[in-house]
């Protein structure tokens, strides 16, 4: 079985709360915003690539980051080598578009 890209994650609530999870991810280390989902009633999870110390970093930074807004992460993970098929669910949430 082959290795691949970590993945990291977080879920919160809104979107406000997700963007800045998001910035402060992109800015604390070297990973790729994958996208989002609103998963439902507002729970909204980001997703990013890179290697395993990377992704770690960005979630834990990603955390905090919602944390001291004063907001719930309802759970973080991050995937050191994930198998090639999570690709399918990945290539799902895939931001398409560029700003």
């Amino acid at each position: 079985m082959r290795s691949y890209e970590a993945i990291g994650a977080i879920e919160t609530f809104g979107i406000v709360f997700v963007l800045e999870a998001a910035d402060a991810m992109c800015k604390s280390a070297d990973v790729e915003l994958l996208g989002f989902e609103n998963v439902a009633s507002g729970y909204i999870s980001v997703i990013v690539r890179g290697d395993v110390a990377a992704c770690k970093t960005a979630v834990e930074t990603g955390v905090q980051a919602v944390e001291a807004m004063g907001a719930e992460v309802y759970s973080s993970v991050v995937i050191p080598s994930p198998h090639i098929e999570l690709n399918k669910i990945m290539n799902r949430y895939r931001l398409t578009t560029a700003l």
